[in-house]
């Protein structure tokens, strides 16, 4: 019962009690008048509009154009979609909800959105450490890909990142790897939203031995997908260093008849640079650029190694750059210029990258990490401000994927992905700064409630939507083989 219907009732009792006191006509006049005012009441009840569920007396930050953030405030979904965002007490008085999640403690903020990962790779976590890309990925990750990876790997590994994730609040990934269709299924059981690339490369790989067969195999995965509520179906070609111009053009051909993105890595590492100069006299960026693969349909990640020609380029083709701070550090490819790009009008995201390069996909962390970077690197400290990287994660994020029209922001018409953030811990008190507070002291593991398209897949640390302990089973498993394939 709500405050309404208490007032209601409580005025319906008193005046009952005083017609009873007092003549037969008084007491005709008070059953008239609590007719009346119960009448009042159900009307009022009535004039209210059903929803499916309210996110309220939390302190919603917005992150629409306006950057509201409401002190006392609520957030209304219908469906997948929010219909309002508002004080918690106008909301209360025009809407009904079949489920309410108080917010009380809490921030409500959209959910966060990872530019840029490998999700299957979680069961690579910690096996090659502390060594150059290049080395890292020809003698190590390679190999093991070649060894380990299958359709049900891939699977698994896949719900255990979404394990992580979703436990940290985050509910939109752009995913690049094999068996893409195996990502999606996972997926779409959890719950979890994906912009999932189908990794095209230029040598054989675990799902497709060959170029002819990868372009098969990514045409029926991008036909099955098509349409869903959750799941954009994309293409990858992993990079100009392991593709064929003839193979990068074939990509980006195929997702553009399939109007599907294009996701790729741009200008990584300084290897990449100096072989691009090398082999086609242009910087990777211009490259790409001159072979037709840009375009308002990719998303690059890491772009590091670019100058500010490149950054002209990037804004002027509408490419979406992701900013992968950890696995960029622990990897020293370099430091993304992100103030520049944004300065530009490039549309950047934040990435934590594959889990065997990070090694955890925990997006607070990555926030924390990638403003404290830029401002060290310029020795500057208004560089990266709390607010802009926020922005990163959510709906900046959103226009690096080009999908800031559905998500990224808690605006009505846009897709019900909200989390509830705790604020009551130690680290978390006091709060001045909304903004501040998300960057520098939440943490993924302050993340209570996550929701997705409407529906709670975690419910005050509760897992709704995956079987915990059985993804922890599967993935020690898988350990166990990887190990035994490098002979251990």
């Amino acid at each position: 019962m709500d405050g309404a219907d208490t007032a209601g009732g409580a005025a319906t009792d008193a005046i009952t009690d005083l017609a009873l006191r007092y003549s037969p006509g008084m007491r005709k006049l008070g059953c008239l008048a609590a007719v009346a005012c119960c009448c009042s009441g159900w009307a009022a009840q009535a004039d209210r509009e059903s929803v499916d569920l309210i996110v309220t007396h939390g302190i919603v930050v917005t992150m629409d154009a306006k950057r509201r953030v409401i002190e006392d405030g609520a957030v209304v979904a219908r469906g997948d979609e929010i219909v309002a965002v508002g004080a918690a007490g106008a909301i209360a008085g025009r809407y009904e909800a079949r489920r309410t999640v108080d917010a009380r403690g809490g921030l409500v903020m959209p959910g966060l959105i990872n530019a840029h990962t490998h999700m299957a790779m979680s069961l690579f976590r910690g096996l090659a450490e502390d060594r150059a890309l290049e080395e890292w990925l020809k003698k190590y990750i390679f190999p093991a890909e070649a060894r380990n990876v299958t359709a049900e790997f891939v699977y698994w590994g896949t719900k255990l990142s979404m394990l992580e994730m979703l436990r940290g609040g985050t509910t939109t990934a752009a995913d690049m790897y094999y068996f893409e269709d195996d990502v999606a299924r996972a997926m779409k059981e959890g719950g979890m939203r994906g912009v999932l690339g189908e990794t095209i490369i230029g040598f054989p790989a675990p799902d497709n031995k060959n170029e002819e067969a990868a372009i098969t195999y990514t045409q029926t995965y991008l036909d099955h997908w098509r349409g869903d509520g959750l799941i954009t179906a994309a293409v990858a070609p992993h990079s100009i260093y392991t593709c064929s111009e003839e193979l990068l053009k074939r990509a980006a051909e195929l997702a553009r008849r399939n109007r599907a993105p294009i996701l790729t890595h741009i200008a990584e590492a300084p290897t990449e640079l100096e072989q691009s100069r090398k082999e086609h006299g242009l910087s990777p960026v211009q490259y790409m650029a001159r072979i037709g693969l840009l375009g308002p349909d990719v998303t690059g990640a890491h772009c590091v190694w670019v100058d500010q020609a490149d950054v002209r380029t990037l804004a002027r083709f509408e490419v979406g750059c992701s900013f992968n701070p950890s696995s960029n550090m622990k990897t020293a490819a370099g430091l993304s210029p992100v103030p520049e790009m944004l300065a530009s009008g490039v549309a950047v995201g934040i990435g934590s990258d594959g889990p065997a390069s990070n090694n955890n996909q925990d997006l607070f962390e990555e926030m924390d990490l990638g403003a404290k970077l830029q401002k060290f690197a310029r020795m500057d400290p208004t560089s990266l401000p709390a607010e802009q990287t926020v922005a990163l994660a959510t709906i900046a994020g959103a226009r690096a994927l080009h999908m800031e029209k559905q998500i990224g922001s808690l605006e009505a018409g846009k897709k019900a992905d909200l989390i509830v953030v705790d604020t009551t811990a130690a680290h978390a008190t006091p709060m001045y700064d909304a903004y501040a507070q998300i960057v520098y002291a939440l943490k993924a593991s302050d993340v209570r409630t996550t929701i997705i398209g409407g529906r709670i897949v975690m419910d005050e640390r509760k897992m709704l939507t995956l079987d915990e302990p059985a993804i922890l089973a599967k993935a020690n498993t898988y350990k166990n083989q990887v190990r035994a394939s490098f002979g251990h």
